[in-house]
């Protein structure tokens, strides 16, 4: 048997788990909305905490940070610097939007803010840019999946066989168990790509330099030295700036947990205290990371001017000897790495499609029934479409998702003064959004129009709040009623207890 079709072979095996897996854990939970979307409240500590840390780290995990640190050095930190900081946020949030959630059936961020400031329109842009910053972003996750696929078979098996052989599996799943698969299916394979990450950043470093620390001391005394200087280097090899390294820090960790699918966690959550729990455990998992970038490192001098950097790791796997079945199993772990982000952006596409962007357009109301059904039809219409600019499209994914972190982090000033500024108002909160969007955008289509060296984001945040706190402070407040399970949600769960 040639050695390509042992590889594939254990790729196949691997998904085959991952559909038995994924299609069994549905039997645990309700038919309800509430079971598909939120696995009807119930998720523990270490089901959550897989979930929120395999739900972030893709196919960029494995292809990405490598080649950051392949092509500039110590700028790859940032990586690890924004993960660390990005929950922090989130142990204060969280558990509030928690509460919220389940005092009214919140399944969705949108959905939470849109009766806060008491606005469709505002769930309606929400969704609009959820929607947005999703489907480049799974449509990576394929194009990656697709691509391995392509490569361990040397050919045998095209791009939009592989996209579609892995991402059937992850659409089968999600469309039949929802929330209970991601859950499962992130926990299984959230272990399974810390092994291979632990392996790869161990045995690489000591197979071409003889350990850690002697390939650091080669880069050290080689021309390559700078990219070892503190941030590391920009994308066109000068010095990064600390200004530039910074914002990018900042607004990263800004947006980290306003990812409208990381967000939605919150409202899976069995109670504050596992959620809490959880967010404080988070940063270990950035311990992933450090194997990971340690691959790119075993690179630089190793095999210098691979390009594109993101190649980086299947060109090492390619020039080194390994049995089969070791590749065959790295190469599952990369799977696991896009699956398990794949999964959680689908199934949150759809969910906050429906919630918050079809469901607030429509007068009559929706059974319970009917929105599962629409969920799911939505599912297959999200991995469509993404499919379809994965295999068939040649636009501009990549330099969409680069301005997803800017847009993303809009939503902050928004859930922030959700719950700690009872003078926030609905009109406030959309022209907030919609100019830190605006300028967002703005100054990443025409970087050479920003005044300093700064990330896009941070002037977008700066025109957001500064919009937003004008507006708000210009229009009426909102009824008192309505904020009170708002501004005082650290008693609201006690209050609903007396009440019954």
């Amino acid at each position: 048997m040639p050695e390509w079709a042992v590889i594939l072979s254990i790729c196949g095996l691997y998904l085959v788990l991952v559909l038995g897996l994924g299609v069994w854990s549905g039997r645990t939970v309700s038919a309800s909305v509430d079971g598909y979307v939120a696995g009807d409240r119930t998720l523990g500590v270490i089901v959550l905490y897989f979930v929120l840390g395999a739900s972030v780290f893709s196919s960029f995990a494995f292809l990405g940070a490598p080649g950051w640190a392949y092509s500039r050095g110590a700028a790859a930190f940032y990586i690890i610097a924004y993960g660390t900081v990005g929950m922090v946020p989130f142990y204060f949030l969280g558990p509030r939007a928690r509460q919220v959630g389940e005092a009214f059936g919140f399944v969705t961020q949108a959905e939470m803010l849109a009766h806060r400031y008491d606005s469709r329109t505002l769930s309606v842009v929400l969704a609009a840019l959820s929607v947005v910053a999703f489907v480049p972003y799974l449509t990576l996750q394929m194009k990656g999946a697709g691509l391995l696929l392509s490569t361990i078979s040397d050919g045998v098996v095209p791009q939009w066989l592989g996209a579609l052989a892995a991402y059937g599996v992850v659409l089968v799943y999600v469309f039949a168990s929802g929330m209970m698969a991601i859950g499962w299916t992130n926990t299984v394979q959230g272990l399974f790509m810390m092994a291979v990450a632990w392996f790869l950043g161990l045995y690489l470093p000591e197979t071409l330099h003889g350990g850690i620390q002697p390939m650091f001391e080669a880069i050290a005394a080689s021309d390559k030295a700078a990219m070892l200087d503190v941030p590391g280097l920009a994308a066109d090899g000068s010095p990064w700036s600390w200004a530039g390294y910074s914002s990018a820090v900042i607004v990263s960790a800004v947006g980290f947990s306003m990812w409208p699918h990381l967000f939605m966690r919150a409202f899976t959550a069995k109670s504050d205290r596992t959620l809490k729990l959880t967010v404080v455990l988070y940063p270990t998992f950035q311990l992933f990371l450090v194997p990971i970038l340690l691959i790119g490192f075993a690179g630089v001098l190793a095999f210098p001017g691979v390009a594109p950097p993101d190649t980086i790791v299947p060109h090492l796997l390619t020039q080194i000897e390994l049995s089969p079945v070791l590749v065959g199993l790295v190469c599952a772990g990369a799977l696991a790495a896009s699956m398990s982000s794949g999964d959680a952006i689908l199934h949150a596409a759809a969910s906050i499609g429906l919630r918050d962007g079809i469901k607030p357009l429509l007068a009559a109301p929706m059974t319970d029934t009917r929105q599962r059904q629409w969920i799911r039809g939505l599912v297959v219409a999200t991995s469509a479409t993404a499919y379809y600019f994965a295999v068939f499209s040649e636009v501009g994914i990549v330099a969409l998702l680069l301005g997803a972190y800017g847009g993303v982090a809009q939503i902050f000033p928004l859930v922030f003064a959700a719950f700690y500024w009872p003078r926030a108002t609905g009109a406030g909160a959309l022209a907030g959004l919609l100019a830190g969007i605006g300028v967002n955008t703005l100054f990443l289509v025409a970087p050479h129009l920003r005044p300093f060296p700064l990330h896009e984001g941070v002037y977008g945040l700066a025109a957001n709040i500064a919009v937003f706190l004008t507006v708000s402070l210009l229009t009426p407040p909102h009824d008192r009623d309505r904020l009170r399970a708002y501004t005082h949600s650290d008693r609201l769960a006690a209050d609903e207890t007396v009440a019954s």
